[in-house]
């Protein structure tokens, strides 16, 4: 045979042999597959608001661990990737798009805007993960506050990034208490087990500190279903009520506040919610001094870090309507980011007990979490709406030309409240 032969054959196995590589070559290309958390809330309905603001924070959140190269872990850093579903506000539709993401292949599922549906989405979650264990489910919960939720009703696939119920009522009543001239309140409240609990605690706690104050009203509406509050607030202002407390959160905040106004109500609220989604913009003037607010975080906390923290918000979402950020669901990332990296994987059941470990910091917000029931543990911070400007007000709400001076810190320590859960663990 002459040379040429051997080469021709020469030349077609390395033809074969870059064939055959180059689908290895695409493989090794692929970009890593994504952690995916699924995000069920009202994105329409009355609530859609507050689902589309949730959805800003943790899109914020997601795009900053992504930022500087996802979660890393031993098999190569994979990206998160944030999926939303539409509850619509209905827990049936909720328990449907819980299916629907782990049809998706969603392990990790974050909700909030509704007690109600975050007790049916921790039992339909119990019921799954017992059933399906290659498929088990983790909750993250920003914002259902009912305390039951890590107290009798705790699960060891439940996470909770806020301060529940009582712990809110007790930051609020600590500022009620120095409040001598105060002697009638009005509770009002959403009828479902949030509003009931803020009612029922509230009751408690003004027995205790305030065992001299009336409560003039102690009343609960249908919840998201009242287009006009002002026979609400007729019954207010015929009570003699000096205060409102109340947990309302959304519109039903939203058109409450707007109806007492122009009732002509001079009286204060204690909200949860009052410093965000159009309730200062609602109340104008008349709140100045007048609604007070209970948060984890407010943007006038008066830090270098809280400045920059809120100054970075406004630069990703810079529209006044897209003023609504919240600390604890940036912690929420931070703590599951966190975990997934301590576990070394996404196995549910490692990273939910690194998850009980978390301990985080974010431009000197410093949370963890409490193992005996995963109760995040925080700081608190109670703020009372002022113009923009004055002291201690450098930040407005939404544009509104109004915002929240801090008038009580609360330290973590002080903030906790003992558990009754008994967990149980795999």
């Amino acid at each position: 045979m002459n040379s040429s032969f051997f080469e021709r054959r020469r030349a077609l196995k390395l033809a074969a042999l870059s064939l055959c590589a180059r689908p290895f070559a695409a493989l090794a290309q692929t970009p890593p597959a994504p952690i995916r958390l699924a995000l069920i809330e009202s994105m329409s309905g009355p609530f859609a608001n507050t689902g589309e603001a949730v959805f800003r924070n943790l899109l914020w959140a997601v795009e900053r661990v992504n930022a500087r190269g996802g979660i890393r872990l031993p098999g190569g850093a994979r990206p998160l990737q944030l999926d939303r579903y539409d509850s619509k506000g209905q827990n049936e539709e909720a328990l449907s798009a819980l299916r629907a993401a782990i049809d998706d292949g969603a392990r990790i599922v974050l909700q909030g805007n509704s007690s109600a549906t975050a007790a049916a989405l921790i039992d339909a979650i119990d019921k799954h993960n017992e059933r399906d264990p290659q498929r088990r489910m983790l909750f993250l919960n920003y914002a259902a506050v009912e305390p039951s939720l890590t107290n009798e009703r705790c699960s060891f696939w439940h996470f909770r990034f806020d301060a529940h119920a009582d712990m809110r009522v007790a930051a609020l009543m600590d500022v009620v208490k120095d409040d001598a001239a105060l002697k009638r309140i009005y509770l009002l409240g959403q009828d479902y087990s949030f509003g009931q609990a803020v009612l029922r605690e509230s009751r408690r706690q003004l027995g205790t500190l305030r065992p001299d104050v009336e409560i003039v009203g102690d009343e609960l509406h249908p919840l998201g279903k009242v287009k006009d509050f002002a026979p609400y607030a007729s019954k207010i202002i015929a009570s003699g009520a000096q205060a409102v407390v109340t947990g309302n959160w959304g519109n039903d905040l939203t058109l409450l506040v707007k109806a007492a106004r122009e009732a002509g109500f001079n009286g204060t609220f204690y909200t949860f919610y009052g410093n965000a989604l159009g309730a200062p913009a609602a109340i104008g003037d008349a709140g100045i001094g007048r609604v007070i607010a209970v948060a984890d975080w407010l943007p006038n906390v008066q830090t270098p870090q809280s400045e920059a923290f809120y100054r970075a918000f406004r630069t990703r979402f810079p529209k006044p309507a897209d003023d609504y950020v919240h600390m604890r669901m940036q912690l929420l990332i931070e703590s599951l980011a966190q975990a997934l990296e301590r576990a070394g994987g996404t196995d549910t059941v490692a990273v939910a007990r690194a998850l009980e470990q978390a301990d985080v910091t974010l431009y000197g917000q410093r949370g963890r979490m409490r193992a005996a029931d995963h109760q995040f543990q925080q700081q608190l911070v109670v703020g009372v709406m002022d113009r923009q400007g004055r002291p201690g007000v450098q930040f407005d709400v939404e544009g509104s030309g109004y915002g929240f001076r801090v008038v009580k810190t609360i330290a973590p320590e002080r903030a906790e409240l003992p558990t009754s859960c008994k967990m149980k663990r795999p």
